[in-house]
């Protein structure tokens, strides 16, 4: 009788083991307050994807994305998202930082004068530069002038500011065009402002064959090795919550919207369009490559002081560890 009740609670032991749920595992994102990774991540737990994907995602919103690049080195996160150009002159100096796709999503010249449609119609022209000197953005379209027999630096008054101040300056007339970045140049799309010229075609006049990935999730080698599962369900989830943000309006009214408060519906429009354009397509060896591309562009333009010592994108640069699915 004895050996009876031990094996029935070794019977129930066994049951209550397997029946007993997986435990979640934790990943520490730290993100821009008003990035779109924030997006994603009210939708991931808004509609449960963290749940079904067995993961804990402890995410601190921070004031910029500098503080981003803190975090990581420090070890106060495990994800940030920042782009690949950063992680290539992490790399240059030995910090084995690696990148994987997270958007596609640029900007635009924007303004409300006709006479302005191409890159040499800014020749005489007061442009206002979201960022500075050494913003890619800035460093391409002043390579796709130079390719069209326009210097910039000599024909253009340019004026550098934060996207905020560039978009007002725009707003109140002070300048003829503004290169802005892709949400900034939504807010002016709505407002009137036209697409002089796409940063996306000037991607493409610059040796790329498609989209180029701008930003990305940036995690260490080290951590990638030892949580390749968990990046993938990551990966994963984050790609579902994409699609929902792109074809789901319960999704995008009661999630994104609110987080966008303040905005008219349609400026609303423009910015769900302007993010569904800016998910990454390819494949990643596709995506490397005219990173690849755009970076010795880049580099001939902002030298050292743009991308370090590295004279071109570092193999390792791009994550290879999610091709496959995730268990």
């Amino acid at each position: 009788m004895q050996r009876f009740f031990l094996a029935l609670a070794a019977g129930f032991a066994c049951v209550f083991l397997v029946a007993a749920p997986a435990q979640a595992e934790k990943l520490r994102l730290a993100l821009q307050k008003t990035g779109t990774l924030g997006w994603e991540l009210a939708v991931i737990k808004a509609f449960g994807l963290d749940k079904e994907a067995k993961l804990d995602i402890d995410a601190t919103e921070l004031a910029s994305t500098d503080a981003g690049k803190i975090a990581i080195q420090g070890g106060g996160a495990d994800i940030i998202i920042s782009d690949w150009l950063w992680v290539a002159r992490q790399r240059a100096e030995d910090q084995k930082l690696t990148f994987y796709p997270h958007s596609s999503a640029i900007g635009a010249v924007m303004t409300k004068d006709p006479a302005i449609k191409s890159v040499k119609d800014l020749a005489g022209k007061k442009l206002g530069v979201a960022g500075g000197p050494l913003d890619k953005s800035w460093l391409m379209l002043k390579a796709y002038a130079l390719k069209n027999g326009v210097d910039l630096d000599k024909t253009a008054t340019v004026l550098y500011g934060a996207p905020p101040l560039i978009a007002e300056k725009a707003l109140q007339g002070e300048i003829d065009a503004a290169l802005e970045f892709w949400n900034f140049a939504a807010d002016l799309e709505a407002q009137g402002f036209t697409r002089a010229i796409e940063l996306t075609d000037v991607e493409k006049a610059l040796g790329a064959k498609g989209d180029v990935v701008v930003t990305g999730y940036v995690f260490d080698e080290g951590f990638a090795a030892k949580n390749k599962d968990a990046l993938a369900r990551f990966f994963a989830m984050t790609k579902k919550a994409k699609q929902l943000i792109a074809t789901s309006d319960k999704a995008w009214s009661t999630v994104i919207a609110q987080r966008l408060g303040g905005k008219d519906a349609k400026t609303l429009d423009i910015y769900r369009k302007r993010y569904v354009a800016g998910t990454p397509k390819g494949s990643i060896a596709e995506q490397e490559a005219d990173a690849r591309m755009l970076y010795d562009a880049l580099a001939a333009l902002g030298g050292e002081k743009l991308v370090g010592s590295g004279k071109t994108l570092d193999p390792g640069t791009f994550y290879k560890g999610a091709e496959g699915k995730p268990r």
